[in-house]
């Protein structure tokens, strides 16, 4: 097996990792608070990049990549983080996930729109699907209900809100990172910074209870593996393998990280919530065939 094949496969892997990212960053903020659970997770995720990966010579990275990658980046996992565990609900945390997901479709437009990536008109569809399907996720039980959306990002807008930012934050971070990269891998600096900024919130807004018991203990060793290890696989995947198929299987993650949310966390999903998380996935899929008339030209890294 070549070395961009085998690059291919480590990059897969983070699409199972990441598909329980939901799920675990959720059981972990139950116990330990959105802020601190969130700021234990990258702790323990840092540790094991360190472990790992290594700590790289930060010298001989691009200034560029290490300004805008590591802003965009911690910027990002902020959001999704924090919109996770400010979640009201389980179910809620899940339909949070879900418009996290948004981030396939926004990185082909974006690709299309400031990359000059050639595109065809399935990139229209692709993406009305894609919003219809969040629209049909966040209807409930009622489907495509517009009141319904309307009264469920009410009741939590803050969630809602930076899950929707967040998927934005990351399609211009996959839009631009791996031109300005230069084949450098930062995820165990940039997991550092997320730590950091996430103590400094932590402590700055009082503090708060923590409750670490077994199965809390469980869950954070779990976040953080997948959470660092995934990032480290999709970084390789990305930056030696082939791109076309990581982008492709990505567009798979809202459904298996629904299945694997609803496992989990004990939580049942309606059939409409599973039709909207099937237009989702379908709307990406069609941003992505859209793009399939040139050359990609567009790249997911962390």
């Amino acid at each position: 097996m070549n070395s961009r094949n085998k690059a291919t496969l480590i990059g897969l892997s983070a699409v199972v990792l990441w598909a329980s990212i939901v799920a675990l960053i959720r059981g972990v903020s139950e116990s330990l608070g959105a802020t601190g659970g969130a700021a234990a997770i990258y702790s323990v995720a840092s540790l094991f990049l360190v472990l790992t990966v290594g700590f790289p010579k930060l010298s001989t990275f691009p200034r560029r990549y290490l300004v805008w990658g590591g802003l965009l980046f911690v910027a990002y996992e902020l959001c999704l983080s924090l919109s996770i565990g400010y979640a009201n609900t389980a179910r809620q945390a899940i339909e949070v996930g879900m418009v996290n997901y948004l981030w396939p479709t926004f990185t082909l437009v974006s690709a299309i729109l400031f990359n000059k990536q050639r595109a065809n008109w399935l990139v229209v569809p692709g993406f009305v699907l894609s919003m219809l399907g969040i629209c049909w996720v966040l209807g409930g039980d009622q489907g495509l209900d517009l009141p319904g959306v309307l009264i469920n990002i009410a009741d939590n807008p803050l969630s809602y809100g930076l899950a929707f930012v967040g998927a934005i934050i990351w399609a211009g971070y996959c839009t631009v990172t791996a031109r300005i990269a230069e084949g450098k891998n930062g995820v165990t600096p940039f997991f550092m910074l997320v730590a950091i900024a996430l103590w400094i919130k932590y402590f700055a807004g009082g503090g708060g209870a923590m409750s670490l018991d077994l199965h809390s203990g469980v869950y954070l060793v779990l976040a953080a593996a997948a959470m660092g290890f995934g990032y480290a696989a999709w970084n390789v995947g990305i930056l030696r393998g082939n791109v076309t198929i990581l982008v492709g299987a990505s567009y798979f993650i809202p459904v298996l990280s629904a299945a694997l949310a609803a496992l989990l966390l004990r939580t049942p999903l309606s059939a409409p919530f599973w039709q909207g998380a099937c237009m989702v996935c379908g709307g990406s899929i069609l941003c992505w065939r859209a793009t399939r008339t040139g050359k990609a030209r567009v790249a997911t890294s962390s």
